[in-house]
């Protein structure tokens, strides 16, 4: 059986992780939020626009999204700082990631007395959280528990020739282990979502699956827009592919060949082991803040063009099987998979590759976007702004 490295929480999840979050429930406190996280070294923050001015689904999305951020495994403790006046809860927010069992603490700018009398008592409360967790044992976890997004960005034509269909074989090996595979961007499957939708288990799964990919194509047709250069995008275009279809087709190769068991909304927690499909949009970081506000451990990015994003608290593990850009972008690839176009390597032994990677992660080894320092997060929007 292989073990990764891992915090064994209260509620008895596992994350590779210890994070202390901090948390800002609106745009009005990103800036308090990114001065404690500044002064607080071992801490990671989300700013992000929105909290506020929001109804219906898209304030509910906003409030999950936060929640699931919080209750994330990888995550350690909470800070919590909101403004005071905001749609978003706090008090909400707080006991929803209090049931996880890990502390949690809340602030708020208002009551506090403004900017810098908050930022004095966050970093305070900070530092007293990181000592709360600074313990916590880094024991043996089974590779069954790990919870993997697969995810492609920046895609050229060796995105489906080689990197997504060798991270699919690395993906076969963590549910061949017990393991759980998520793959998102419901606009990356479209033109195959047939093929996604014959390994559904039952007629529920598929028609669900169904569902989102209409649900797409509908908004597109009431916008009166033509998706076209923006999916797939120009550098898409550039790098080779020449229609959405094409592309969908190399991208769903990295989820492997196994069945699926379930659709989930974006950000939803995912409800058992197995391969499952997150409704989500093929926006970069959208897509990865869904992951990991839906619990997800690291995710796995191809990317034929390059990017260096990553995530405040899921590791981001950078896949390229363009030799060039593997070459260009060293700073931020860390598996190259291109020998397989040159005949020098198979899939399964990329592959293989690929899956050690992970498991070294998952112990502990940093990614490259995580030395770098990219904390990249964003809340997909539903409607409109108030």
């Amino acid at each position: 059986m292989t073990y990764i490295k891992g915090y064994r929480r209260d509620n008895g999840k596992m994350g590779i992780r210890n994070h202390l979050l901090i948390l800002p429930t609106v745009v009005c406190a990103n800036q308090v939020t990114s001065r404690i996280q500044q002064q607080v070294p071992g801490s990671v923050a989300i700013p992000h626009q929105h909290g506020c001015s929001q109804v219906g689904a898209d304030k509910e999305r906003t409030h999950q999204v936060l929640v699931g951020m919080g209750k994330n495994p990888n995550v350690g403790a909470v800070l919590i700082v909101s403004l005071g006046c905001e749609v978003i809860n706090a008090q909400d927010i707080k006991q929803e990631i209090e049931e996880t069992g890990k502390p949690v603490v809340w602030i708020d700018i208002q009551n506090e007395g403004g900017s810098v009398k908050t930022i004095e008592k966050g970093v305070e409360l900070a530092k007293e959280l990181l000592k709360k967790i600074e313990d916590t044992p880094l024991i043996d976890i089974p590779l069954s528990e790990l919870i993997v997004g697969v995810k492609c960005g920046g895609s050229d034509a060796t995105s489906g020739l080689c990197s997504n269909p060798a991270l699919g074989r690395a993906a076969d090996a963590i549910l061949n282990a017990g393991g759980t595979i998520v793959m998102g961007e419901t606009t990356e499957i479209i033109g195959a979502e047939h093929l996604v939708a014959a390994k559904a288990i039952n007629q529920d799964v598929q028609q669900k699956l169904y569902k989102c990919v209409e649900q797409f194509e509908l908004e597109v047709e009431r916008m009166g827009v033509d998706m076209r250069g923006g999916n797939p995008s120009p550098g898409n275009i550039a790098g080779g592919l020449s229609t959405i279809e094409e592309k969908s087709l190399g991208c769903i190769s990295k989820a492997g060949t196994a069945m699926l068991q379930g659709v989930v909304d974006f950000a939803e927690e995912i409800p058992g082991t197995g391969y499952y499909f997150m409704d989500s949009p093929g926006n970069d970081i959208e897509c990865v803040t869904g992951m990991a506000a839906a619990g997800v451990h690291v995710v796995c990015f191809t990317t034929g063009r390059g990017t260096p994003t990553g995530n405040p608290i899921i590791p981001v593990i950078k896949i390229t099987g363009n030799e060039m850009t593997g070459k260009r972008m060293a700073d931020n690839i860390d598996v190259d998979v291109s020998p397989v176009l040159q005949g020098k390597e198979s899939l399964d032994e990329s592959g293989e590759r690929i899956l050690e990677s992970i498991v070294n992660v998952a112990k502990g080894q940093q990614t490259k976007a995580e030395i770098l320092g990219h904390q990249e997060f964003s809340i997909s929007r539903i409607g409109i702004s108030l």
